[in-house]
């Protein structure tokens, strides 16, 4: 009994080692992740969708903007005449140039809240499109879990090879070129 216990217990041992290497392997090589900025700010969407924002707004804003000249002018075109009018003229004017600054006050606080909604919809339409391509992208290469680190502290480190940001950077690019 005695010659079989040693042989069994080395057997044992190298088993438990081997274990223990595959499985602190296997765990090592199923954890990768991906920079979601690198992968914001290379994906060529991004640009494509940023300009139509910045279009947009820029629209949005000049309209805010030609209001206010126009309320400019009508201001000065007050300040002018003033003194030709009556005090019932004054009040009427007065309160005439203070109803339209409200209103493009009003009006601008609403283009605001429009540009941030568009903003945060352009936004969100290119992160959709991560998401679902790095799921695929899982799904296709058998990795369990894809990580998603934004610089905030969420991975604090990992090696180099657990990034997989590159390849799939260039592989939705290569996507979005193809649509």
């Amino acid at each position: 009994m005695n010659k079989f216990s040693l042989p069994i217990a080395l057997l044992a041992l190298l088993t438990a080692i081997l274990s223990l290497f595959y499985f602190s392997s296997e765990s090592q090589s199923d954890q990768f992740y991906v920079d979601v900025n690198k992968l914001l700010d290379g994906y060529k969407r991004t640009k494509v969708v940023r300009a139509d924002f910045e279009q947009k707004a820029k629209t949005l804003n000049s309209n805010v903007d030609s209001l206010m000249t126009d309320w400019q002018n009508e201001l000065k075109v007050y300040e002018k005449e003033r003194s030709s009018m009556s005090k019932k003229e004054l009040g009427l004017k007065q309160e005439l140039l203070g109803n339209k600054q409200q209103q493009i006050s009003s009006y601008q606080q609403a283009i605001q809240k429009q540009i941030q909604e568009e903003d945060q919809k352009a936004t969100q339409t290119v992160i959709n499109d991560i998401n679902d391509y790095v799921k695929e992208f899982g799904k296709n290469n058998g990795y369990r879990i894809i990580l998603g680190a934004s610089g905030s502290g969420n991975i604090m480190y990992a090696s180099d090879q657990a990034d997989l940001t590159q390849e799939v950077l260039e592989g939705l690019n290569k996507e979005f070129d193809g649509k």
